[in-house]
């Protein structure tokens, strides 16, 4: 897929450098957000009563409903964007998903991961609120508001879920989502929001190892974009992990815990991740499953459908492929991978 103005934040957080072309909308995020979080901590019991409360509504007493379809109807999300294509097929095809056992400190990942999402969100209502009073000046971002019954929510997670059914090649596509955020930017400009976190180490979001966002990020705004027609969009990247709570400005330059970038999604690349879509429904109407891609196997939700699934040829395919690997120069986390993969289908075509 073909992106244009993919641009960073990366020389623009010196005051003295000018933002190059493409470049305002993550400037003016970040701009944004270091001012608000070097600012004294604003109290606002109201505004705290008001997020309960309407979170508290989406809940209970003014649920969004959604255009469901059939029953049993299968649904495409954001997130599966950059899936295995063979997962998607066992998915949608109603397989068993696995019944995953996960690491307390993997529980403890996400879980911080939501919280930082949850904190920006947060912030940008804090900010909708307070920033004019506090700076003399106004945000160079406000949050989307959506009408629910005729209440005003922020256009983000349950407020703005929606189910959208797109047709394309001869398919209804059916899309289930809800976005980060919404956001308006201060030239009229809006601009779709993407929240994510790194928590490994202080250099992951470093200018020298984070030089642009993860295709699998972009492919999820894409797939934003589809669904709530915006072209322009942030990924925010939070860093968990901190050098040290006392750092100097050139230790900060150089390892910020923030990094925003922008990108332009056009029109091709919305069609490309729609036929991508496309193909799958195809191979479940040909009842033809698309290969299995191991570079994708550690997320695969379904590994034992798509082990069971296998064609003795294909598992003589992936056998060559793997041993393949194991032979060439990748490294060798990566070649234990397949090796593992490869252990586990055997294992369960064996057990069944």
């Amino acid at each position: 897929m073909k992106l244009t103005n993919l641009v960073d934040e990366s020389l623009l957080r010196d005051s003295c450098r000018q933002p190059v072309a493409g470049s305002e909308l993550a400037h003016d995020f970040l701009t944004m957000m270091d001012k608000w979080h070097s600012y004294k901590e604003i109290w606002d019991d109201d505004l705290d009563a008001d997020i309960l409360r309407m979170n508290l509504e989406i809940l209970t007493t003014n649920r969004k409903k959604l255009d469901w379809g059939p029953k049993g109807t299968g649904y495409f999300t954001p997130s599966s964007s950059s899936s295995d294509a063979r997962e998607l097929y066992m998915k949608l095809t109603k397989a068993p998903r696995d019944e995953q056992e996960i690491a307390p400190h993997q529980k403890r990942w996400q879980r911080a991961g939501t919280a930082f999402g949850d904190i920006i969100q947060d912030d940008l209502l804090y900010i909708n609120k307070h920033y004019i009073s506090e700076f003399k000046e106004q945000p160079t971002y406000r949050p989307e508001f959506v009408d629910l019954n005729g209440k005003l929510y922020p256009s983000w997670e349950r407020f703005a879920r929606k189910i959208m059914w797109v047709k394309h090649r001869g398919h209804q596509i059916p899309i289930l989502g809800q976005p980060d955020g919404i956001l308006w930017h201060h030239t009229g400009k809006r601009v779709g929001l993407e929240i994510k976190t790194k928590q490994t180490t202080a250099a992951r979001t470093s200018h020298y190892s984070m030089r642009e966002p993860s295709q699998d990020h972009i492919k999820q705004c894409i797939c934003y974009s589809i669904m709530y027609g915006v072209d322009d969009y942030l990924i925010v990247y939070g860093n968990l992990a901190k050098k040290a709570w006392n750092m100097t400005k050139e230790d900060y330059e150089k390892t910020p815990d923030l990094r925003v970038f922008h990108i332009k999604i056009t029109d091709e690349d919305r069609k490309g991740l729609l036929d991508f879509f496309a193909d799958i429904l195809d191979c479940i109407d040909a009842g033809i499953p698309p290969k299995l891609d191991l570079d994708k196997w550690m997320f695969n939700n379904f590994k034992t459908a798509c082990a069971l699934s296998l064609s003795q040829d294909e598992l003589t395919e992936i056998t060559q492929q793997v041993s393949n690997v194991s032979k060439s120069q990748l490294p060798e986390w990566k070649k234990r991978q397949y090796t593992e993969a490869l252990e586990f289908i055997n294992e369960v075509r064996s057990n069944s």
